[in-house]
């Protein structure tokens, strides 16, 4: 056996992986990051909301409640305060230990609201920058509602600020996200499959026919074929079987525990999405303006589902949080 050959045999699933796609720790928690060393990290409130109960984060949960206090103002005032201050913290910390990039998301009840999108994400851009982090390195997360397409839009080309759209299900949301020249889309694999699981009679699929992988494999290849900038996170994984059916992909984001279950592996890959492939795939160009938009989604139950019941749940721990700082703050 030749070295080269011996070396990739040694090498875990997750070193050959990194080899071919950019990854990125899906987690507030520090130590899995220094653990498995990705590039960048994307945080969300259910996210933070988990980290702000373990012990070894309350120090950043006291500096959020006393930078609140000094803020001043009604209790709402300070509440909103401090969760902008803890997204900031956690942020500032885990750029000390990523490379790359860290995700910061604008609050979900703002969905629907296009100027507060974009005043939420220049507010958190200017205290990253008072702490001496540049924009560049600051994704903010935006959910892929219309509303929020266009904040991207206006933030993308009017304030240099880069976005990340997340609670992404379908094709056409995609297509308006790139053509709003948004930074990078994070498509949700495991929350396509956990409602074709929940509402279809197949309950388990093979590696490149799980709907998640073909929806991500579709809007991959889309946009290498018709030339977008806008990069592809895959996100939200079940297995590792959807992770590497994405193989190739320009991101992955993956939680520590699958992480952890790649690292263990020494399983061979190979690239499964390429720019070669996507060039000669038989895929056609679409415009998506804002009836097409509302109309596709209106057409597919599953990303009409998912986007609504993905909002209502990062709320939901947005509120959790928000409730911990309101005692704090009493």
């Amino acid at each position: 056996m030749s070295e080269p050959q011996t070396k990739k045999s040694a090498m875990t699933t997750l070193d050959q992986l990194k080899e071919l796609t950019v990854i990125v720790a899906d987690t507030g928690d520090f130590e899995a990051m220094k653990e498995y060393k990705p590039t960048d990290a994307t945080t969300n409130p259910s996210l933070i909301s988990a980290a702000a109960n373990m012990p070894a984060y309350h120090h950043l949960i006291e500096e959020a409640v006393t930078f609140a206090k000094k803020s001043g103002g009604t209790m709402e005032q300070q509440i909103e305060a401090a969760m902008d201050k803890v997204y900031v913290l956690f942020g500032l910390e885990i750029l000390k230990i990523v490379p790359g990039r860290v995700s910061t998301e604008v609050d979900a009840r703002m969905s629907f609201d296009k100027d507060g999108m974009i005043a939420k994400a220049k507010k958190l851009i200017d205290m990253y920058k008072a702490a001496g982090v540049s924009k560049d390195r600051i994704l903010i997360k935006l959910s892929s509602t219309w509303e929020g397409i266009e904040a991207a839009k206006e933030l993308e080309s009017k304030y240099g600020i880069h976005v990340n759209m997340t609670l992404l299900f379908n094709f056409y949301q995609a297509v308006a996200c790139a053509e709003a020249g948004a930074t990078l889309i994070s498509p949700f694999v495991g929350r396509i499959y956990d409602w074709f699981v929940k509402n279809t009679d197949q309950k388990t699929f093979e590696r490149l026919d799980d709907p998640g992988v073909k929806s991500v494999t579709k809007i991959y290849n889309y946009y290498k074929k018709f030339g977008y900038d806008t990069v592809v996170m895959g996100a939200s994984f079940r297995n590792t079987d959807q992770i590497l059916g994405l193989a190739g992909c320009d991101l992955l984001t993956i939680s520590p525990g699958l992480l952890k279950k790649l690292s263990e592996s020494n399983e061979q890959i190979s690239p499964v999405l390429s720019e070669k492939l996507a060039n000669s795939s038989d895929l056609e160009e679409v415009t998506v303006d804002e009836n097409k938009f509302r109309w596709e989604m209106n057409e597919d139950a599953m990303a009409t589902d998912k986007l609504a019941d993905g909002i209502r749940r990062f709320a939901v721990d947005a509120v959790k949080l928000e409730n911990l700082f309101k005692q704090k703050l009493q």
